[in-house]
């Protein structure tokens, strides 16, 4: 759609009834709701709580977008949100056409490294404004002329207010990780999601931190077993899919 001579992209929400509302429960947790009303009754789910869970649900990708906007973070700069269409800045490519996602493109090793330095930098920016993603993966990042753009946040985490909240840091760098590891296979041995929530919990972490990508793991922790194991078993799978893609190459 255009705006003047600017062409913009308009979101148009799915009805609850199209999608999964217990999808959604894990995400909602620490979310502020506007009103005590309607927090009682999106508690009690109630029709009208059920109507309320949905406009927050809208609500929450509008608030983020905005707010992350004015800190810096690459995303789509929102231009309004009017009877449950948001209307944004549409990410292009050098022609102008709608940009490809991250998932679709080929990368020289050195634009990997590059692409994953500017998206864990723009996660810790995120980070800092009290949000987390929440599902960031290659197919939630555009890939326009001067880098990659963060899209689709209608799930994003109060990263103080859920107890998931590590969880999904973690997840969210790792599906970027392993995805750019395809082109830069040492990326694989980074550890940004736990030096960066380690300096957020100590209230340490700033927008222009400097991270090394480097951790120490503390084997006091009750869980460092099933991290690790699930940090290894990322690794394995990427490993795999390197060689499987180095092997289609050569058979090239």
């Amino acid at each position: 759609m255009r705006s003047g001579e600017q062409v913009r992209c308009a979101k148009v929400y799915k009805d609850m009834a199209q999608r999964s509302f217990q999808q959604r429960v894990q995400y909602q947790e620490g979310r502020k709701v506007r009103g005590s009303r309607q927090a009682r009754a999106i508690g009690k789910a109630s029709k009208f709580g059920r109507k309320e869970a949905e406009a927050a649900w809208k609500n929450a990708e509008v608030d983020a977008l905005y707010l992350l906007a004015d800190a810096g973070v690459r995303v789509p700069r929102p231009h309004g949100y009017f009877n449950g269409v948001l209307v944004m800045d549409l990410v292009t490519d050098a022609d102008g056409q709608s940009a490809p996602r991250l998932g679709e493109v080929e990368l020289s090793a050195d634009t990997a490294r590059d692409y994953h330095r500017t998206l864990v930098r723009q996660v810790v920016r995120m980070l800092c404004a009290g949000l987390i993603h929440g599902d960031l993966s290659p197919y939630n990042v555009l890939v326009a002329p001067d880098g990659p753009v963060i899209i689709d946040l209608p799930q994003v985490v109060s990263a103080s207010g859920n107890n998931a909240a590590r969880t999904m840091l973690r997840r969210d760098v790792g599906n970027i990780t392993i995805s750019l590891a395809r082109f830069a296979p040492e990326l694989l041995d980074t550890y940004y999601a736990e030096e960066m929530w380690a300096l957020f919990e100590q209230g340490e972490l700033r927008p222009d931190s400097e991270l090394s990508g480097r951790f120490a793991f503390d084997e006091s922790e009750v869980d460092v077993d099933s991290v690790m194991q699930s940090i290894i078993d990322a690794r394995e799978e990427a490993i795999i899919r390197q060689q499987g893609r180095e092997a289609a190459l050569a058979g090239d």
